[in-house]
């Protein structure tokens, strides 16, 4: 038997758990099937993951007397198309769902994004449940009912909010993760200390380290932390129109760049971040908003984890400043043409604010690009 911590997502007749531990992937027939309609169901999944975890979740659910089929997709961020997604959509179809019908993403947060989307979409509208096997899934893309495909345009700007059944976070999945995923999901974590706790990011400071090289203690509390914290935001924005927003804290920039890099694996989405994140604080100090002590704070723990704060680093790629301002027009949080930012007081300050100079934008983005 798993032993887990639970987190509750407060949203009425959509409320849902999302549970915490080690172990629960072999537990995971038990705590699915309460959930389902029929006694079958149908697992998406990519093609790193189906060969780690797919057996072990298939012969969970046969315990519990659910019978299931697999569509495995091709791994990376880039198959949140609208190629693969019409896909995934034909083929289950093909499977002969219907509205009882629950689909499970089993996987990171892509396989959870087009999964969920599926879901909302198909039949207008199927349960599905979340497996994350991702540090970044675990304590973000998971929790919180954002389903979305990336377009040329940019990033998740085709999706819906749907909320999951249940969430199953088996922390003993982050052993496989490699370990540059891992820090790309540790940015994330991060995030949450950032925005509005303080007392967390100094946690982080003396035990990110241990995190990130799989202390199993650590990392049960950092996912525990972050998913009590967005399903909190949550609970209060479920449809992001105000504070939700805040969890966007670096995406603006880390989407741009992502969108420049083709949404490839030059650049993952939780390594965007944290030069996002960073170049936000580097922006809140050029606005005299922020201490620079709190802005090197910052530039030094994702140093010292092995992220990096700016973009002269990543091979392959020249930044044009001018070019990522485009990206960034083109962002989901434009509202009257304008850009809305999340920028910082401080570390655990985040606030939102849509009068930010263009020229500004500019500054931070050249000092990044050069180093």
């Amino acid at each position: 038997m798993s032993s887990h911590d639970t987190v509750h997502v407060d949203l009425g007749d959509r409320s849902y758990d999302v549970l915490i531990g080690e172990g629960l992937l072999a537990a995971a027939g038990r705590h699915i099937k309460p959930f389902l309609k029929l006694d079958r169901t149908i697992i998406v999944t990519d093609r790193n993951i189906a060969p780690l975890y797919l057996e072990a979740l298939q012969h969970s659910l046969e315990q519990a007397g659910v019978a299931s089929e697999a569509v495995i997709l091709p791994p990376g961020d880039s198959t949140k198309d609208f190629a693969n997604l019409q896909d995934l959509l034909n083929t289950l179809l093909s499977y002969g769902i219907e509205r009882s019908t629950t689909l499970i993403a089993l996987g990171g947060g892509m396989v959870g994004d087009i999964t969920g989307f599926a879901a909302a979409i198909l039949l207008r509208g199927i349960d599905y449940i979340q497996i994350p096997t991702s540090l970044l899934a675990q304590v973000d893309s998971s929790v919180g009912g954002k389903t979305a495909i990336n377009a040329p345009h940019g990033k998740n700007l085709i999706g819906a909010f749907h909320q999951p059944r249940l969430v199953l976070a088996d922390t003993g999945a982050l052993d496989t993760l490699p370990q540059r995923e891992l820090l790309a999901g540790y940015a994330e974590v991060v995030k949450y200390g950032l925005i509005d706790d303080p007392e967390f990011f100094y946690w982080l400071e003396g035990h990110g380290a241990a995190l990130c090289d799989g202390n199993p203690a650590a990392r049960r509390h950092a996912v525990m932390t972050s998913c009590q914290a967005k399903a909190d935001i949550v609970a209060g924005d479920e449809r992001e129109s105000g504070r939700r927003a805040l969890l966007n804290f670096g995406h603006t920039f880390g989407h741009a760049l992502e969108a420049e890099s083709g949404f490839s694996d030059i650049l993952l989405h939780g390594e965007g971040v944290a030069i996002g994140m960073a170049m936000a604080f580097d922006i809140s100090v050029l606005m005299g908003l922020c201490s620079a002590e709190d802005a090197a704070r910052v530039h030094r723990h994702f140093g010292s984890i092995g992220l990096e704060t700016g973009l002269q680093p990543i091979q392959g790629m020249t930044w044009s400043p001018r070019v990522l301002l485009a990206h960034m027009g083109k962002d989901k949080k434009v509202k009257d043409g304008q850009l809305t930012f999340v920028l910082t007081r401080g570390i655990g300050q985040a606030f939102l604010n849509s009068d930010v100079r263009e020229e500004d934008i500019l500054t931070i983005l050249k000092e990044a690009a050069t180093g």
